[in-house]
């Protein structure tokens, strides 16, 4: 995940532990993800119901394709797959109906 700046209270060694603040959300929003096309599906991780709440915690860019109506899987970029012979294993097939997606992830 991109790197915050000194002033944040979140900033720890591991990011990904600590639940993202408004303050960094908009700085995601307004300098991270400003170019990327108005048309990127954001996805959300988890319960549908909302049995379970967590703290928005990371993000990763990635593709989406939907199996059951809306549910469905991830998978990663073409410039990732290009880069990683194991990836390319791991994810032989991409389907043909997988979009830009940015991927938010809960805090467990």
């Amino acid at each position: 995940m991109p790197s915050s700046s000194p002033a944040e209270p979140e900033q720890t060694t591991n990011r990904r532990d600590q639940p993202l603040t408004l303050a960094r959300l908009r700085q995601l929003v307004r300098q991270d993800w400003a170019g990327l096309p108005g048309k990127t599906l954001v996805v959300l991780s988890g319960d549908s119901e909302g049995n379970r709440y967590s703290p928005f915690s990371t993000y990763s860019r990635s593709r989406y394709a939907p199996i059951y109506g809306l549910t469905g899987d991830i998978y990663p970029l073409e410039s990732e797959l290009a880069e990683d012979r194991e990836l390319r294993e791991l994810f032989p097939e991409i389907p043909d109906n997988a979009v830009a997606a940015l991927v938010l992830y809960p805090l467990d």
